[in-house]
């Protein structure tokens, strides 16, 4: 175990005994508060329990982090995929396949099917593939300080990633895009 994750392990157990409950009582009692967000489950912590910031930040994020739905399994997104895809966005498929095969040679990361795209993450997520408008497919990739091109447009600030490509055929996966996504990738990880 590593400094980071013992530092982690001491800190919720200094939670637990400060508050006389264990992790279950604490998200059970969550639960019962109704908060769902995690700003809201933060404050719920420090009043209830009178925990500092950081405590009650961490027991938050733990707390949010269990309530997440285990990973999909590979049929699961595949399904997903193919929903998204249908209909007039099938043509789209080939692409979005080639666009997948070519990430996955970056390393492991996992897949989190969303209702019109995926969420592709690591520790944080570090892009998102799906269709877009006018027959095109659309990726959008979370990094930072890097100068955007006619190709790689900034967005505005405050959105879940920082700049989107857009794709009508294979070629343009190519080494400038994967590049990007290796920037976003290392990052995130």
């Amino acid at each position: 175990m590593n400094s980071i994750d013992k530092a982690f392990e001491t800190q919720l157990s200094n939670i637990q005994k400060r508050t006389d409950k264990t992790l279950d009582e604490l998200f059970e009692l969550i639960k019962n508060s109704g908060f769902e967000k995690h700003g809201e489950i933060r404050d719920f912590l420090k009043n209830e329990f009178h925990l500092g910031f950081g405590d009650a930040n961490t027991l938050a994020q733990v707390y949010k982090k269990a309530q997440e739905p285990p990973a999909e399994s590979s049929g699961a997104i595949t399904n997903k995929v193919d929903e998204i895809y249908s209909g007039s966005r099938e043509s789209l498929r080939p692409l979005h396949d080639a666009v997948m095969n070519a990430f996955a040679q970056l390393g492991d990361f996992e897949i989190s099917p969303k209702k019109t795209y995926l969420s592709l993450r690591r520790k944080k997520q570090f892009a998102m593939v799906g269709p877009g408008t006018k027959g095109r497919l659309e990726i959008e990739i979370n990094m930072k300080d890097i100068p955007a091109t006619e190709r790689l447009v900034e967005q505005p600030p405050g959105g879940m990633c920082q700049y989107k490509v857009w794709l009508t055929d294979e070629p343009e996966v190519n080494e400038e895009l994967l590049g990007w996504i290796k920037t976003a990738y290392d990052s995130a990880g």
